[in-house]
């Protein structure tokens, strides 16, 4: 069975350990829904490998830039328009492609 990095695997306990800050930083970051972790059927918090890495972006973010929770969720959320743009960009060079290819093709 491979494991995604996307898959609930870690308790709040052990990503605080993971990350060296308290559970209720990780609660408030939740609130401020910068990360969203699963809840197992019990309503236990499941962290991926991914939710870890947005939680060590923040931090670094807040000692680097020395952001608080309002900024971070701005830059979080440009970065997510960032990347969604990027994508965008990226199906529209493909369909450029393909066009130009067609193009060729008809002008043969």
């Amino acid at each position: 069975m491979n494991m995604d990095n996307n898959d609930p695997v870690f308790a709040i306990g052990i990503v605080a350990q993971m990350c060296g800050v308290h559970q209720q930083t990780l609660r408030n970051y939740e609130r401020w829904e910068l990360v969203v972790p699963q809840r197992s059927r019990g309503g236990t918090r499941l962290y991926s490998n991914r939710d870890v890495e947005v939680i060590q972006n923040i931090l670094r973010w807040k000692e680097e830039f020395g952001l608080n929770l309002a900024g971070i969720e701005v830059m979080s959320k440009l970065l997510s328009r960032i990347n969604r743009l990027e994508d965008h960009v990226a199906d529209l060079t493909v369909q450029i492609v393909k066009l130009r290819e067609g193009q060729m093709r008809l002008s043969s």
